[in-house]
């Protein structure tokens, strides 16, 4: 069993940078990659970044270039760090974790944290 905490959402002026952060938790957990999407309420969501277990990143589109992921293999943490922040990034932001079990790959998810960059 996987648990993700995650943290730092919130409001955020125009042009501001984020940092969110994803803990995973568990007892004799193996995680593979992790990582945080978004979503719009009725949208379909959307990778922000992911990070491999030997550490490849792949970025999605619209933070590539601005967003910086890390992670920290010792307490299974991810951490996001984003900048120029605009009203498109609005979103709910979920972290995951890709983790080995016993009957395979399973995917763990976050509850959510709400993000938004207003004025």
């Amino acid at each position: 069993q996987v648990q993700l905490v995650e943290s730092g959402g919130g409001y955020v002026q125009p042009g501001g940078s984020l940092k969110l952060s994803c803990a995973a938790s568990g007892s004799n957990i193996s995680i593979d990659s992790m990582g945080w999407y978004r979503q719009i309420p009725g949208e379909q969501r959307e990778l922000v970044a992911r990070i491999s277990v030997t550490g490849n990143i792949l970025y999605g589109a619209p933070v590539k270039g601005r967003s910086a992921l890390s992670r920290d293999y010792a307490r299974n943490t991810v951490t996001l760090e984003m900048n120029s922040l605009t009203s498109e990034d609005t979103a709910v932001y979920r972290c995951f974790a890709n983790h080995n079990t016993p009957s395979g790959i399973q995917t763990t998810w976050g509850q959510g944290t709400q993000v938004t960059v207003s004025s």
